[in-house]
């Protein structure tokens, strides 16, 4: 075995514990709204989300994986330097979650990934004209804004609309009918979550083996197609993190911000997983964490604007904003210690 197809299969290993993080750190998004609204238990809620977060790759194609990878042009970075890269990226989307994770913080693993990518890219090149592929970035930082704002608007709508519908049913009544929807709503979420998560972990995947030169980049540094293989490691990888589970972010999201019935729930999970569906389906990679997020404050704004805890809201933002440059500047640092040590020219 060569040193390089060793540092191969290293960084692959790598990119699937960044993906295993990526569930455990994100399983709050898809089973705390389940959780705090008492339909299932903890223990089940993340076997129900896991499940469907492994079988997504059947109903969503790699449009995500390919936005991903082709995120930086790595035709531009010298061969010998471009699995040192990749190398740096994931160190920094790893750490930043762990820390994100560690302070109870729903942040995105989807921005952690792709500010280290960009960071290690740009030390390694010396720049970001040219380097950054403004398509993608420009769908990534305008779904920044969009995702919440879209899980919000689809949260308020459906939980109006079902305050209409049901106006003449007991309470009681209601809460029955929702538990059981609220299965539907979870998986329904999970899937989205597996199916657009999941990808971004494929991209890299992809972009090391091109990178080491297993299989070939397309024209102007294209990723090729993503094999078999990958999508369904990337899959496993995920759901297994999520079974894991994320107990200090399902506090946050699922009572912190508002407090939910499981009408709420499910008009939460709905409004995100409707957002999800389309952005992964037109391959744009987004925040699960921001969607959902979005979507329990809209439920939460139909009761009164002070039902929802702006101030935990606003710290979350907050966590929002500093994740690609945060992730970016540990992956920069990194990259340029990794050069250090190894003596990289």
């Amino acid at each position: 075995m060569t040193a390089t197809f060793a540092f191969i299969l290293l960084l692959v290993a790598l990119a699937l514990i960044f993906d295993y993080i990526n569930g455990f750190h994100d399983a709050a998004n898809s089973i705390a709204t389940v959780v705090s609204t008492r339909v299932l238990s903890p223990g089940i809620a993340v076997i129900w989300a896991a499940f469907f977060n492994f079988i997504a790759f059947v109903v969503f194609g790699t449009r995500v994986a390919k936005a991903i990878g082709d995120g930086v042009r790595m035709d531009l970075i010298a061969a010998d330097m471009r699995l040192y890269v990749l190398l740096a990226a994931l160190v920094g989307a790893i750490v930043w979650n762990l820390i994100t994770w560690y302070l109870g913080l729903p942040t995105s693993s989807s921005h952690a990934l792709l500010g280290g990518y960009a960071g290690a890219g740009i030390a390694a090149y010396g720049g970001v004209r040219g380097l950054l592929k403004t398509d993608v970035w420009f769908k990534v930082i305008e779904f920044i804004v969009l995702s919440p704002l879209i899980g919000m608007a689809l949260g308020l709508l459906l939980m109006i609309s079902v305050y209409w519908i049901f106006r003449n049913w007991s309470p009681k009544r209601v809460d029955g009918l929702f538990r059981k929807g609220q299965l539907v709503s979870a998986a329904a979420f999970s899937l989205g979550h597996g199916g657009n998560d999941a990808q971004k972990t494929m991209g890299i995947i992809t972009a090391v083996l091109a990178a080491g030169g297993l299989i070939a980049y397309g024209p102007n540094g294209q990723l090729p197609a993503i094999p078999l293989w990958v999508v369904l490691s990337a899959h496993a990888a995920i759901g297994l993190g999520t079974l894991s589970g994320g107990w200090r972010i399902v506090h946050t999201m699922g009572s912190r911000i508002t407090k939910l019935k499981p009408v709420g729930g499910f008009c939460a999970e709905t409004g995100a997983a409707l957002t999800l569906a389309y952005v992964t389906l037109t391959g744009v990679p987004v925040s699960t964490t921001h969607t959902i997020t979005g979507a329990i404050v809209g439920v939460g704004a139909t009761r009164r604007l002070s039902a929802v805890k702006w101030g935990v809201a606003g710290r979350i933002v907050w966590a929002w904003v500093l994740t690609i440059p945060m992730a970016a500047g540990i992956s920069a640092l990194t990259f340029f210690i990794v050069k250090l040590i190894l003596q990289v020219t």
